[in-house]
């Protein structure tokens, strides 16, 4: 949670937790929420497609030098 989003509220249903109790389920509760925003975030480096790899040996290049009503050979 940033600045930006204002101060954290969190209500107590039952019991009263001592302000070490409550420090100590903020501290597990924000770890835990890092930990997993850090394994969503998606790696900056470009993966190549598998067709990228394989699509490239798929047919001999053109030949310039014959014209498109002719065969060659």
């Amino acid at each position: 949670m940033t600045d930006a989003d204002g101060p954290l509220r969190i209500d107590v249903r039952r019991g009263e937790p001592t302000p070490e109790e409550l420090a100590a389920v903020i501290a597990v509760v924000t770890e835990a929420y890092e930990r997993e925003a850090a394994m969503t975030l998606a790696d900056d480096a470009t993966q190549v497609r598998a067709w990228d790899v394989s699509a490239r040996a798929l047919r001999a290049p053109l030949r310039r030098d014959i014209g498109w009503g002719r065969f060659s050979g």
